[in-house]
């Protein structure tokens, strides 16, 4: 192998030795100019199988496909529908998942090598490898190379924060101390420190929940004067629209100076961030160095907001065929659009205007990361072409419709209280509905399987491919000796 680029360099590190090279780097002035897209090298990989009916992508793949993945899932950003595919791919074409022993790698807590399932590397034998690692964890870069190799396809997915806050109160209002001791969403973010204490049992999933996700560490909370307990000033919602899918490059014209302090004017996007006054977490400085940490990491961040994009994105740069990243929304909540494409400023009352930007501004964090990342986005589609992601958006959803309405009765998601197949009913949890899927009867026996993977929930699927990991050892009884004749 040659030698390490220095963004793979980079990726041998954790956060914690950047942060204490971080003073260094700023000095000479060009740490950011080291950090490059990471190294990748092409793995073999077996000819892909013929999907459930002829493919729409007439162009066979020039490339083998990348099989070593390790994909960071988010809460509450889509990322149960990306597990879901990574979960059908591997299954199909006999991969070895990193598994944990229940459904998550000890979250809260950051990611340990040793609760991967199988994961032996002081027995002595050969230790069998790994393909993918996708189950929840809080990322942990120097335990993760401990069961997958530097030279993975490291992804992850953000998601804009305010829609985050919206479905993560609902969902994790019992977990959070902040989230149930508020009224209401609004409420809690009218004034966020009446009910939020660093620290409290379950409050990560109430601030910067990416950041936590990302495994980067937080700068120490200033101490809130007394009786003021109000967020910082809102950020103009004007800056801070999100341009629905399909938008085009103007999603990059995101004000970077809004998400660290929220200014009344549209600074110039190369003009330097000042070190903020209003927010009470973080210098520009320390959010810029994680997000060039983890631009030195990741090969590809997902954007919610532009989700088919996305998928068509990772299937290029994963040398996939576009049938591989076809497949149902999984974990959406009723009255919820299932589409996460949509969500944006435009058609929002001045009331959720309002609520939208505290969102942005209490997360603060997590907004730095989603504005840095749905830029990246948009640069690579830039490089993909616009008109032939068109394209290959327009495909992809013409055939998640066409599987829609070959697998499904009714052809979309059903409310839980009539899936009566345990198989296919969701976990239900949090205080609104998680929708599943009912198949069609009278499918052949190859269409039954194909659309059986496509419509079971993650539980049921990691169950399922632990099963076929580590398939349950039968006893067999003991031998007795025949007794001898009289």
């Amino acid at each position: 192998m040659g030698p390490l680029s220095p963004a793979r360099t980079l990726r041998l590190w954790g956060p914690r030795s950047l942060g204490v090279a971080l003073g260094v780097f700023m000095t000479i002035g060009f740490a950011l100019q080291l950090l490059g897209g990471p190294f990748q090298r092409r793995l073999p990989g077996p000819q892909l199988r013929q999907p459930l009916a002829p493919s729409l992508r007439p162009a066979l793949l020039s490339c083998p496909p990348r099989q070593r993945l390790v994909f960071l899932k988010t809460h509450k950003s889509g990322s149960s529908s990306v597990l879901s595919l990574l979960h059908r791919y591997g299954d199909r074409h006999g991969l070895r998942f990193a598994l944990p022993a229940r459904y998550q790698f000890g979250y809260p807590r950051l990611f340990q090598a040793s609760r991967v399932k199988g994961y032996r590397p002081q027995t002595g034998g050969t230790q069998l490898p790994f393909h993918i690692l996708c189950h929840h964890m809080r990322f942990n870069l120097k335990e993760v190379l401990q069961v997958m190799p530097s030279d993975s396809f490291f992804f992850s997915i953000v998601r804009d924060p305010a829609a985050l806050a919206r479905s993560a109160f609902s969902y994790y209002k019992s977990t959070s101390s902040a989230f149930r001791k508020s009224p209401s969403l609004a409420a809690f973010l009218a004034n966020p420190r009446a009910f939020y204490r660093p620290g409290a049992r379950g409050d990560h999933y109430a601030r910067n929940l990416l950041w936590f996700d990302f495994g980067l560490p937080f700068p120490p909370e200033k101490r809130a004067k007394r009786g003021n307990l109000h967020p910082p000033r809102d950020p103009d919602p004007r800056q801070l629209q999100v341009l629905p899918s399909g938008a085009g490059p103007r999603a990059q014209t995101l004000n970077p100076n809004a998400l660290i302090h929220p200014v009344s004017t549209v600074a110039d996007h190369r003009s330097q961030i000042s070190s903020p006054a209003s927010f009470d977490l973080g210098s520009s400085s320390f959010i810029q160095w994680g997000l060039a940490w983890l631009d030195s990491v990741f090969d590809l961040v997902m954007v919610a907001e532009y989700f088919d994009e996305s998928l068509v994105l990772l299937a290029d740069a994963l040398c996939w065929g576009l049938d591989d990243v076809v497949g149902f929304m999984h974990n959406a909540q009723a009255g919820r659009k299932q589409d996460l494409s949509t969500f944006s400023n435009t058609g929002l009352t001045a009331e959720d205007q309002q609520l939208t930007a505290r969102a942005r501004a209490w997360n603060n964090l997590d907004w730095a990361l989603y504005v840095h990342f749905n830029r990246s986005l948009w640069a690579r589609i830039e490089k993909y072409g616009q008109r032939r992601l068109q394209t290959a958006v327009a495909e992809l959803r013409a055939r998640r419709e066409a599987l829609a309405k070959h697998c499904l009765a009714g052809g979309e998601a059903s409310d839980p209280k009539y899936i009566t197949d345990h198989r296919f009913r969701p976990f239900q949890f949090g205080s609104a509905k998680v929708l599943g899927y009912i198949l069609r009867s009278g499918l052949s026996p190859q269409d039954q399987e194909e659309c059986e993977r496509l419509a079971t929930p993650e539980l049921q699927y990691k169950d399922k491919l632990d099963a076929k990991q580590f398939p349950p050892t039968v006893s067999l009884p003991l031998k007795t000796s025949r007794p001898l004749s009289p």
